[in-house]
């Protein structure tokens, strides 16, 4: 019990600060410019931005503890966040292809603030619905990433696919693993929700007062 404490209790803090990290004028440019504005040139270089974009991006990586905790909480199987992945995958896809999704991040924040809701609200939610939403927020997602390899040739496109893959399905499910040893409704994984709201609620606040 003790060895789960340390382990929630760092995913809060991760979660904490990455609300203060929100705050600053420039965090939400940078995490969509992992490369510095730099396209990716090469398959290393895509690939080092794949891995890194969903890290480095508040909303993202938000949205991503999130799921884990949903689905290690709710006893989901821990495929599920592979709706996610693929559906980001298509979102990059239409993101490169210049095929245009309104109000992106609008909906990538709400979709912080809505899963981080409903973790600490704790109550129980179909696997479908979990899965739906993951899914329609992997779309928005997806394309937000899109920005880093706009432009970009296949190769490096392919590879920074494969590392936005990478990096999702490990930290997804190792959150998971961590947030199933708890189980529904615990306390700890519904301050690690609420956390996570308050993050969603400070990228949308944000947001509107940029506008």
């Amino acid at each position: 019990m003790w060895k789960w404490n340390i382990s929630l209790g760092a995913v809060t803090q991760v979660a904490v600060f990455t609300l203060i990290l929100t705050f600053g004028p420039d965090a939400t440019a940078f995490a969509h410019h992992p490369m510095g504005g730099r396209t990716p040139e090469t398959f290393l270089q895509g690939l080092l931005s794949g891995f890194g974009h969903p890290i480095i991006g508040i909303d993202h990586f938000a949205f991503i503890v999130a799921m884990g905790v949903a689905v290690g909480m709710a006893g989901l199987n821990l495929a599920i966040p592979a709706l996610f992945i693929a559906a980001s995958v298509l979102g990059v896809m239409l993101h490169v292809s210049s095929i245009t999704l309104p109000t992106v991040e609008l909906i990538v924040a709400t979709s912080v603030l809505v899963v981080g809701a409903a973790i600490a609200l704790g109550r129980s939610i179909p696997a479908s619905v979990w899965g739906a939403l993951f899914a329609i927020a992997g779309l928005f997602h997806g394309y937000a990433f899109g920005e880093a390899v706009f432009g970009a040739e296949p190769t490096p496109v392919a590879a920074y696919l494969l590392g936005l893959a990478i990096v999702q399905a490990a930290l997804a499910t190792g959150v998971a693993l961590i947030a199933r040893r708890s189980g529904a409704g615990s306390i700890q994984a519904r301050l690690a929700g609420a956390t996570i709201a308050g993050i969603g609620v400070a990228i949308l606040t944000g947001q509107v007062i940029a506008a």
